[in-house]
């Protein structure tokens, strides 16, 4: 049975995009079989693959309101182990169209659940919002990684998405996990980097990954090319953080060694 985890917070420009894809390809080059969901109208996670949304015929939207059979919609990439199920812009409708629909919030979770012990892992990429598409991602998902940038106003919102996690929670998903909050965007340069770090981790302890996501130029390179940064340098800092994210996640879930 695979673990589905989301990528949330509803401030947007945090590296959520970023992590999805980065977190899944390095899940995938660890020889984990890993999904990305794009659950995001802005379908960044699908042209950062390499996929033009346009051309998109079915997607994580049509599995969720039309219930088209999800495994049809699974894209598989030219990455081993890499596969992706896309979106396109019919997701921006899809909260308005999905209210009037029975089980609403649990619409992904029905649909995930058919391919769920298909793959390892399946990381959503969460739409920079709390709305209907998000609730129903972190319904679906067993547990929650929050990329925070390093930045001013880092901690601003996430007290409010806790609390959205703590309601899902309660109401919804009893299982769901914080797998973990993620410091992104660091700048070892910048002293307000530092000083983000260490009111996050003083504030937050343990549920802060040990893994601090850098600043790289090849980072934001590389969805202009459609590809993971670990295909376009596997040497890149950015390509070694997000393989350590990974390694640090296997390690919690007990799936490899601590080093």
């Amino acid at each position: 049975m695979g673990k589905i985890i989301a990528i949330a917070n509803q401030k947007g420009g945090v590296g959520k995009t970023t992590t999805a894809i980065n977190l899944a390809a390095s899940l995938a080059a660890l020889e984990f079989k890993t999904l990305i969901v794009d659950a995001d109208p802005q379908a960044n996670s699908t042209s950062g693959m390499g996929y033009n949304p346009k051309e998109i015929e079915n997607s994580i939207y049509e599995c969720m309101v039309e219930g088209y059979r999800t495994a049809d919609a699974v894209i598989e990439t030219d990455f081993p182990n890499l596969f992706l199920l896309p979106s396109h812009i019919d997701l921006v409708g899809a909260e308005i169209e999905m209210i009037n629909l029975k089980n609403r919030e649990e619409r992904m979770k029905e649909a995930l659940l058919t391919i769920k012990d298909d793959f390892d892992f399946i990381v959503i990429d969460c739409s920079p919002s709390l709305g209907l598409i998000t609730i129903n991602s972190l319904t679906a998902a067993d547990s929650v990684v929050i990329p925070v940038q390093c930045e001013y106003f880092a901690l601003e919102g996430l007290g409010k998405l806790l609390n959205t996690v703590k309601i899902i929670q309660s109401r919804l998903n009893t299982d769901l996990e914080i797998e973990g909050i993620l410091l992104t965007m660091y700048d070892l340069r910048v002293r307000l980097s530092n000083q983000v770090v260490n009111e996050v981790t003083t504030h937050f302890q343990s549920m802060v990954f040990n893994t601090i996501i850098p600043r790289n130029i090849r980072l934001s390179e590389s969805p202009s090319f459609g590809v993971p940064v670990i295909a376009q340098d596997a040497d890149s800092k950015g390509a070694i953080s997000y393989l350590n994210l990974a390694r640090e996640i296997l390690t919690r879930n007990g799936l490899i060694e601590q080093d």
